[in-house]
């Protein structure tokens, strides 16, 4: 009898965030895949927290680069390897944070193991926009106003587009557009600037002071949520 995989969403950090349908995921696997870089694992960070057998994690490293062919032949392999034991009846779980189906790379992972014949079973968790909301008392959109989640890869013309028309904007990943996200700020004080590191951690920051937020020089783990102020005359 085959064993079954999970695609098991840990949330953006902190443990007790982690929902119990993904901790039962979690406890009933055999081998728990985790994945990180060759300095840290910010899921493994959150699986120490929990009440399961640390023995069965497997941390495997992804190398960071826009280009993916490394980082994907290190999905290949290990797609592979749960192949094989999935095979002798093992339960898999393999971890993401955040939610696994809200800009995860390990989304390939699962894409990969379909092709296989080995379809995934995913478990949805909070995603770090949400929890950020949460921790600074923040209405994220209210009644119909409409939102946009942007991935990093903006431009100071989108933004003003966007909040010209009243969309409230969430934007991941700010570290990669830090320049473009300054130069919209200096000439657009008047919406409700949002930022955010680390959400979910013992580094967590909110802040909405417009001088700290224009000067930082974001990192990979920050977001930002602008809500449109009032237009300019």
């Amino acid at each position: 009898m085959k064993g079954k995989i999970s695609g098991v969403s840990l949330g953006p950090g902190e443990p007790e965030l982690i929902t119990l349908k993904a901790l039962k995921a979690l406890q009933e696997a055999d081998i728990i895949y985790c994945p990180g870089t060759q300095t840290k694992s910010r899921s493994r960070d959150i699986l120490q927290a929990l009440p399961i057998n640390m023995e069965r994690v497997r941390l495997f490293h992804v190398p960071m680069s826009k280009d993916r062919t490394l980082a994907n032949q290190t999905y290949d392999s290990i797609c592979t390897e749960i192949a094989a034991l999935v095979a002798t009846g093992k339960n898999i779980a393999i971890t993401a944070e955040g939610d696994s189906g809200f800009y995860s790379s390990v989304n390939y992972m699962f894409d990969k193991l379909a092709s296989m014949n080995l379809p995934v079973t995913t478990i949805a968790g909070v995603p770090a926009f949400i929890a950020a909301g949460a921790i600074s008392g923040l209405h994220i959109v209210k009644q119909e106003e409409k939102l946009v989640v942007l991935p990093g890869i903006i431009t100071a013309e989108e933004l003003d587009s966007l909040l010209t028309s009243s969309h409230v904007v969430v934007i991941m990943k700010l570290s990669q557009c830090t320049s473009e996200i300054h130069r919209f700020m200096q000439i657009n004080r008047q919406h409700e600037f949002h930022y955010y590191e680390n959400v979910g951690t013992i580094n967590e920051l909110h802040s909405t002071n417009y001088e700290d937020i224009i000067q930082k020089d974001y990192p990979y783990f920050s977001l930002m949520i602008i809500r449109p102020g009032k237009q300019l005359a």
